[in-house]
C-alpha cells in the first residue's frame, strides 16, 4: 500500500469528545468515555514500562488498512523509529501488538472486524479489554481467517500475554467495570 496519508485527517476536528475510524467504507464516529481512558491509561502504563528498549505505544493514531478500513486502535506498539516521526498515520504492517477497549458502540468491530484485519497483517497479539462484561479476550497466533488462539479471561488476576516483544503483565483488578456487567460467581 504506497497511500500512508490519513483519509480521518479531513475529519479530525470534526467530532470533539469523539472517536473516529472508517470502517467497511463509512466514517464511524463514536463517544469517548471515562472507562475507556482509564482502561488504556493503565494497560498503557503496564505495557510501556515492560517493552524492550526500541518499542513504543502510540494511541488514537490512523494505520490504514486499505481504503475501506482505516483504524486508530486505543494501543498500538510500534518500532520507536516510527514513534518519533509523530505522523498522523502509519502502516499496520509496524504495529507488534494491539488493544481496543470496548464500548457499546464498538463490539461488533472490536470483536468481530478488527481480529480479522489485525491477524491478517500477521499482528502477533491482540487484546479486547471489556469493561461492558468485566474480562479481557487475549488473541494470538494470527492467521488469514482471524486469529488461532483466544482466551476470555474476567478481570482480576493478573494477564500474562507471551508475545514477541517478550512477557507483557497486565494487571486487571483495578480495570473499570460497567455497574451492570455480569460478576464472576
Amino acid at each position: 500500500m504506497g497511500r500512508l496519508h490519513s483519509q480521518l485527517a479531513r475529519f479530525e476536528d470534526a467530532f470533539p469528545g469523539f472517536r473516529t475510524e472508517i470502517v467497511e467504507g463509512n466514517v464511524v464516529a463514536y463517544p469517548v468515555r471515562p472507562f475507556d481512558g482509564s482502561t488504556v491509561h493503565a494497560v498503557w502504563n503496564a505495557v510501556e514500562s515492560q517493552l524492550p528498549s526500541g518499542h513504543a505505544p502510540v494511541t488514537d493514531v490512523a494505520f490504514p488498512f486499505d481504503h475501506a478500513h482505516e483504524f486508530c486502535p486505543d494501543i498500538a506498539v510500534i518500532p520507536a523509529e516510527a514513534e518519533a516521526e509523530n505522523r498522523i498515520s502509519y502502516p499496520p504492517d509496524l504495529i507488534e501488538f494491539v488493544a481496543e477497549v470496548v464500548s457499546p458502540e464498538s463490539i461488533r468491530r472490536d470483536y468481530e472486524l478488527k481480529p480479522r484485519w489485525y491477524a491478517a497483517r500477521g499482528i502477533p497479539n491482540y487484546l479486547v479489554l471489556d469493561p461492558l462484561k468485566g474480562h479481557v479476550v487475549t488473541m494470538w497466533n494470527p492467521g488469514s481467517d482471524g486469529y488461532l488462539g483466544r482466551d476470555t479471561i474476567p478481570y482480576g488476576p493478573e494477564l500474562i500475554v507471551h508475545s514477541p516483544l517478550g512477557k507483557l503483565t497486565v494487571p486487571t483488578s483495578r480495570l473499570p467495570v460497567h455497574p451492570e456487567a455480569p460478576h464472576p460467581a
